[in-house]
């Protein structure tokens, strides 16, 4: 079996166009249907953290749920011909969507286009919907990063990616780091770091880059905090969630909710639509960044048990597809789509737990909110159509 530590291999010639029959089939259903057991569970708990604030719902009980069903179907559509699309247009666009997504990010950062919401300049604000262009952006550094390093090593007929290459790729992901910084959006900061340092891992670099690549991290982030680019509030959660009795009604309150809230369930839960802290909104951000909350109160320990292991189960898929990928752009893109999952769901249920300082990143497929969902799928998208081209469908 190969190894994701193996050296990225130059990709082999092209492949032949999906045939959509074959491709039903073929697909990696056990992927497909983790992500739907996720997004699931997410549509009810959702729903049981909004049906009754009226002050959210407008007095419908069932709007954030029907939201939620609108947007993963959305996002199905987008994973489906993500899945289905021609693997060499995937490589031909992987610019555009790079190019895309820094429009997308330089806008955001425009007053009177962009707009703050919970201290972060990260939406656009449209007439029919919201658009944060950041959860776009973890997608493009992956096919950003992974297109540069396969095609010079194809180029140069090389199995290891050179140090310049490795440079370069760095150069590709730090622009779009940089201005989700001046957001500032601290999570998607550490997301984008775990993809960056995922994919360079799997590159074939010297083991020496790994640590330079965690020391000039640390020099990044301790300039960050020096030269005020963090603001006093990120710099608290980091502070707080060690420690939420130094500030419990100001910025600890969260971590002390969440850990009341998952006290409360405890082996079996209270019960959907029966939590205490969910019902009584006790919990800021229950339904987007909190989720995780809800299924601790009101599945207990069973249900959110339930939800760790259905993102094994994806993060499993998702790493079995990257190891028998069959050239660099794929497996590298593979990887990093798993490495972003595993660390934005890691670093969301650790908040949660008061294990991890609060960053507001949405657990994947089960948060509420359009752009994660939307950006998820696509990935998901994309794991189908190297699994399909994995097995020459």
């Amino acid at each position: 079996m190969v190894s994701l530590l193996t050296p990225v291999r130059p990709s082999r010639p092209t492949r032949p166009r999906v045939d959509r029959r074959s491709a039903l089939w073929q697909a990696d259903w056990v992927l497909v249907v983790g992500v739907l057991a996720l997004s699931s569970i997410g549509a009810l708990l959702i729903w049981s953290a909004t049906y009754q604030r009226t002050s959210l719902t407008g007095g419908n009980q069932y709007t954030y749920l029907l939201r939620h069903a609108l947007n993963f179907a959305i996002g199905s559509v987008l994973a489906v011909g993500a899945a289905l699309t021609d693997h060499r247009r995937v490589r031909i666009l992987a610019p555009l969507l790079y190019g895309l997504s820094l429009i997308g990010l330089i806008l955001v950062l425009v007053p009177g286009v962009g707009a703050v919401v919970n201290g972060s300049r990260s939406w656009i604000h449209l007439p029919w919907m919201s658009i944060q262009p950041s959860e776009f952006a973890k997608l493009a550094v992956i096919v950003g990063m992974a297109l540069l390093i396969a095609e010079k090593g194809e180029t140069n007929h090389r199995e290891n990616a050179r140090t310049i290459d490795v440079a370069q790729a760095i150069a590709v992901a730090a622009i779009p780091v940089f201005l989700v910084m001046l957001q500032p959006d601290l999570g998607t900061v550490m997301v984008l770091g775990s993809i960056v340092f995922g994919i360079i891992a799997v590159s074939g670099v010297p083991k020496r880059w790994m640590l330079g690549l965690v020391t000039a991290a640390t020099v990044v982030a301790a300039a960050a905090i020096h030269f005020d680019v963090l603001k006093d509030y990120q710099i608290a959660r980091f502070t707080a969630f060690a420690d939420p009795s130094q500030d419990p009604q100001g910025i600890g309150y969260n971590v002390n909710q969440a850990r009341i809230a998952i006290g409360n369930g405890g082996v079996f839960g209270q019960g959907l639509f029966h939590g205490s802290q969910t019902q009584n909104a006790f919990v800021p951000e229950q339904h987007t960044d909190f989720v995780f909350t809800v299924a601790g109160e009101e599945l207990g320990l069973i249900g959110a048990g339930a939800i760790i292991v259905l993102f094994a189960l994806v993060l499993w898929r998702g790493l079995r597809i990257a190891v028998n990928a069959r050239d660099a752009f794929h497996r590298l893109v593979a990887t990093g789509i798993v490495c972003w999952f595993a660390f934005q769901a890691f670093e969301n249920i650790g908040m949660t737990l008061g294990i991890m300082p609060v960053t507001g990143l949405p657990l994947p497929f089960v948060s509420y909110g359009g752009s994660s969902l939307f950006a998820g799928l696509l990935a998901i998208g994309l794991l189908q159509n190297i699994h399909l081209r994995t097995h020459q469908v």
